[in-house]
């Protein structure tokens, strides 16, 4: 059950096989990362027929040097084509990634195993509130709109004083046409419950422009 299907030479029964298994498999498994990634249906469609490609094309090269080493400058290709994902997402193209190795070797078995299982882990250890420490949760992502005649170096000092825990300057970046400075910061709050609070005092010296909190997460672009 768990050799490789493949002999010497790959017969059309052997190859069907592997892209019914492999297909399937993806099918099944994107179905149930679709419960815990937040990506769009055409990222679920694609990860459900990477095993197949990979599979294919693992199976076309064969033990052949020359077109492993075209395929592989192919596929680095894509990297520029592709924008940058999330860590869900690259974990899921990861596992189906190593699951179609599987199936090129002809090993179908362990490339269903392999996808099933891992996408039932993640879901659990999503459903888990395992690294969920109160600290992470803390922190937030404040932006803040000021016209340029503003001088922001110490002008909310007094209001991060009273409101904030903690404050980092995370980046500025200019915005309408250059007439305004749009401010981002790194928050911890005092008291979560004087959010609204601290936003009103910031209205009044930002001359009610644009004010947002929101969740601050590490890999996503602060400005």
């Amino acid at each position: 059950m768990f050799d490789s299907i493949y002999s010497s030479t790959v017969t059309p029964s052997q190859f069907f096989i592997m892209a019914a298994a492999s297909l399937l498999s993806g099918v099944i498994f994107s179905y149930l990362m679709s419960f815990r990634v937040r990506a769009n249906r055409r990222f679920f469609i694609v990860s459900s027929i990477i095993p197949f490609v990979v599979g294919m094309v693992l199976t076309f090269v064969n033990g052949n040097i020359g077109a492993g080493v075209a395929f592989g400058g192919a596929f680095a290709l894509t990297r520029f084509r592709s924008a940058q994902g999330t860590a869900d997402e690259i974990a899921a193209i990861l596992i189906t990634m190593a699951s179609g190795v599987a199936f090129g070797m002809g090993y179908i078995a362990y490339g269903v195993l392999a996808l099933l299982f891992l996408g039932l882990v993640f879901l659990a250890l999503s459903s888990l509130k395992l690294f969920e420490h109160a600290s992470m949760q803390e922190d937030k992502l404040l932006k803040v709109t000021i016209p340029e005649s503003l001088d922001y170096a110490r002008v909310f000092d007094d209001t991060f004083t009273h409101y904030l825990k903690s404050v980092e300057n995370v980046g500025v970046k200019t915005t309408g046409m250059g007439s305004m400075f749009r401010l981002s910061f790194r928050i911890r709050m005092k008291n979560p419950e004087e959010e609204k609070e601290m936003i009103d005092e910031l209205r009044t010296k930002n001359g009610n422009l644009e004010i947002a909190v929101l969740p601050y997460v590490e890999e996503q672009n602060q400005l």
